[in-house]
């Protein structure tokens, strides 16, 4: 007899954004024990890091550097360390003159949201944290597994997609300036980034996806060399221009 597969979502408000989970497997009750467990750990992470809270670790840490991080707080430092080395400072959480690891947590949760749900039997899971895309398993129809379809905003027309793409499991990410406005400064200058108007990343971790997309918006075409370095290979891109309104591609996107 063929097991009925159940779909549950859910909407958690979180980090000024609504964080939308899909998810599908075998047992209801388990995936909605892994939802709960997800909304908790949300909160866990925005009382972590989010900077905008004044008891935030991350706010405490800004007043007072001496202060002993905690596990998490420094797994997400190394993920930026690492980020920072990877884009040769395009993507840079130091650049503000204080630490804000906010441009790599929510790919990063998204990734994390996937795992803990994956534990509680989910076999189809799509993550999607105002733009940053955790899928795992490919969408299930009538027609079998089917592959995530992910459309993609054009920055001049939000309600236009002009690009999809089509994924089983892994991340997408996108970081531009045409929606919440020019929040991405430059790392070296100090102003606001002006390489490209939106970047896609598709690879298979989320945090470095978010980072690496960030990092092309502020080095642009001319600038993103860095995405060429082997640790990357898996990573690919696609990219529209500020001032060309065209767009381009590193990789398989």
């Amino acid at each position: 007899m063929k097991k009925q597969i159940k779909k549950v979502t859910a909407e958690i408000p979180i980090w000024g954004t609504i964080v939308w989970i899909e998810c599908y497997g075998e047992n209801m009750e388990y995936l909605q024990k892994g939802l709960q467990i997800i909304k908790n750990d949300f909160k866990k992470i925005d009382e972590t890091f989010s900077p905008f809270r004044l008891d935030s670790e991350v706010s405490k840490f800004n007043r007072d550097s001496t202060n002993h991080p905690s596990e998490l707080f420094s797994e997400i430092w190394e993920l930026c360390k690492n980020a920072k080395s990877l884009t040769e400072g395009n993507f840079d959480a130091w650049c503000s003159g204080k630490y804000d690891p906010i441009g790599i947590i929510k790919g990063w949760a998204a990734d994390r949201a996937v795992q803990l749900l994956k534990g509680f039997g989910a076999t189809s899971i799509q993550v999607n944290a105002a733009g940053d895309i955790s899928l795992l398993g490919g969408y299930p129809n009538a027609k079998g597994i089917m592959p995530w379809k992910i459309g993609i905003q054009n920055p001049n027309n939000p309600n236009e997609i002009v690009k999809v793409i089509e994924i089983h499991t892994g991340a997408i990410a996108t970081s531009g300036t045409y929606l919440k406005g020019p929040h991405i400064l430059d790392p070296k200058t100090g102003l606001v980034a002006i390489g490209a108007l939106s970047a896609t990343v598709v690879g298979p971790v989320g945090a470095l996806a978010d980072a690496l997309a960030t990092g092309l918006v502020v080095a642009g075409r001319e600038g993103a060399g860095w995405f060429a370095k082997p640790e990357l290979a898996e990573y690919g891109a696609w990219v529209v221009d500020r001032h060309l309104g065209t767009a381009w591609s590193i990789g398989k996107v």
